[in-house]
């Protein structure tokens, strides 16, 4: 079959010249043969969906700690509206929808348990620092089924560079990054809403009648916005007005929402206790370690591996783990 070589010209006579195409990817750290049917980035998109470390999202945290609520976004309903998002405005651009996808389902891989509680936890504790963008690619690259998926240069670059100050060289990883922020503010106000955090009458009146008072009136306005600025550039980027409003409703999630004395938060000192105490208890007796990360120890080190054991766990994992050997139980005879 010559199903791949159709679709890589397909990409090249559809596609826009600023588009990354999967025909001239940089190619993998260790060499594979081409798939007959699927183009390098649509294998990278398989794996990541594939993967252990993708499911676990599921039992992540987005900002509400362990959420009763059937409705509240965890780990995984953040990592696909990111790839919702970003995968409508690559089609609009004319931009490789395969890598944009595959980039932004493997965006948050290494996200820790507990969110962003957890990642400061472990830049807390961990030597070398805990970013959790660099976890993500540690994940693809080296932990997940124990050896990495071997992905594209392309992928990894926009998993890396999601966040922080460097830019991916794609423009699909350029989309991927505003994408992440452009979903997580959206959806983090209409959970605080949900949760009672804060009020509709609190939210910003002037970024509101510029974006709009509901979630896809708010949606549209950004990726439209995104659309427009981005349209036959080399590079991807918002207008002035409307990243400047993203900014402000940014930093009202903060005040409100992320911050220390808010109502969502207030379970992040006990989470930071539980992934303090396994750290430095695993640290100190490493032949404690469950099973699956004994492995790993020889390979890495124990730090390191305690570090990426942890990292990997989810929400209730890492909760199961500190009451079944730590909380008393009651006695039965």
């Amino acid at each position: 079959m010559r199903l791949r070589q159709e679709f890589e010209k397909l990409e090249e006579s559809l596609l826009s010249p600023f588009a990354a195409l999967s025909g001239k990817s940089r190619g993998r750290e260790r060499f594979e043969e081409p798939c007959d049917v699927r183009t390098a980035f649509q294998r990278d998109r398989d794996r990541i969906i594939h993967s252990k470390a993708f499911r676990r999202l599921k039992y992540k945290t987005q900002v509400f700690i362990a959420p009763e609520g059937d409705h509240y976004r965890t780990r995984l309903m953040h990592t696909l509206e990111v790839s919702q998002i970003a995968r409508t405005a690559a089609r609009a651009l004319a931009l490789n929808e395969d890598l944009t996808e595959a980039i932004a389902l493997g965006h948050d891989l290494g996200h820790t348990p507990f969110g962003h509680a957890g990642e400061e936890a472990l830049n807390e504790l961990f030597p070398s620092g805990f970013k959790h963008n660099e976890q993500s690619l540690r994940v693809v690259d080296h932990l997940e089924g124990g050896n990495g998926l071997n992905l594209t240069h392309e992928v990894r670059d926009g998993i890396l560079k999601h966040t922080g100050r460097s830019m991916p060289f794609t423009l699909e990883g350029q989309l991927v990054r505003i994408c992440d922020r452009i979903a997580y503010i959206n959806h983090d106000i209409d959970d605080a809403l949900r949760g009672g955090i804060i009020k509709c009458e609190q939210l910003p009146a002037e970024e509101m009648k510029i974006l709009g008072i509901g979630g896809s009136q708010r949606l549209n306005t950004m990726i439209r916005d995104l659309i427009q600025n981005s349209w036959g550039k080399p590079q991807i980027s918002m207008s002035g007005e409307i990243s400047a409003v993203m900014e402000s409703l940014r930093r009202f999630l903060f005040k409100y929402v992320y911050d220390i004395g808010s109502a969502a938060k207030n379970q992040e000192k006990n989470a930071k206790f539980i992934i303090k105490f396994l750290y430095n208890y695993w640290i100190n007796r490493p032949q404690e370690l469950p099973p699956e990360a004994k492995p790993f120890c020889e390979k890495y080190g124990i730090e390191r591996s305690v570090c990426d054991f942890i990292a990997g766990m989810t929400d209730r994992y890492i909760v199961a783990v500190f009451e079944e050997n730590f909380i008393p139980k009651p006695w039965k005879r």
